[in-house]
């Protein structure tokens, strides 16, 4: 049986254009364009970022919130970020770390979360759990998010994929689903945005 080509294993020209603007990862292509979309980042907003590793989101959220801005980092992962008095990096599993360990460093204007499992080969086990990690990162948005506050989720297309619609349009007055340009062509990954958190 012949193998099959690994999209992922050299680095592709968003890759090399990011790591030349000296972003971590290719993914900051993706929230720049959905800023650019929807107006998402301000300056002197709070920022949670969940699943940050490697932290090219973090980084360009830090760039656009300026000087009196912030962003509260979280990963199981460490971030290859030089230190910025502005980002706090809690090193943590987001099923375990309260939603009052969050709040205690926000509201937040904006929650970002670029979750995904760590795939296994089984395309419904990789969406049930990306289902899992939408919801969960959904769930603290609402706790920890500010009134009228945007939610940005990283979502894998799948059977549920209507219900994580629903649950986002429960809570924001806007809601919108989006694939950036960025997203390489074989991913099913999509990003569902939450504008005016009303919840």
């Amino acid at each position: 049986m012949s193998k099959r080509r690994n999209p992922y294993a050299r680095p592709d020209a968003r890759t090399l254009a990011a790591k030349a603007r000296g972003y971590p990862a290719r993914s900051v292509f993706k929230l720049e364009e959905i800023d650019r979309r929807v107006g998402l980042l301000k300056s002197g907003q709070r920022v949670l970022d969940l699943g940050a590793a490697p932290g090219s989101w973090s980084r360009f959220a830090l760039e656009r919130v300026g000087p009196a801005g912030r962003v509260v980092a979280v990963d199981t992962n460490a971030l290859e970020l030089a230190g910025d008095a502005r980002l706090e990096f809690l090193r943590a599993d987001v099923f375990e770390l309260g939603p009052e360990v969050l709040s205690a460093r926000g509201p937040y204007g904006v929650v970002l979360s670029d979750m995904a499992p760590a795939t296994s080969g089984s395309k419904v086990a990789d969406q049930a759990q990306s289902l899992e990690l939408f919801l969960r990162a959904l769930g603290l948005a609402r706790q920890c998010g500010a009134p009228g506050s945007s939610f940005v989720g990283k979502l894998f297309m799948g059977p549920d994929f209507s219900g994580a619609k629903r649950a986002l349009a429960e809570a924001y007055r806007t809601s919108r689903v989006l694939r950036p340009a960025g997203t390489r062509r074989q991913s099913s990954e999509v990003f569902l945005v939450g504008l005016d958190l009303s919840r």
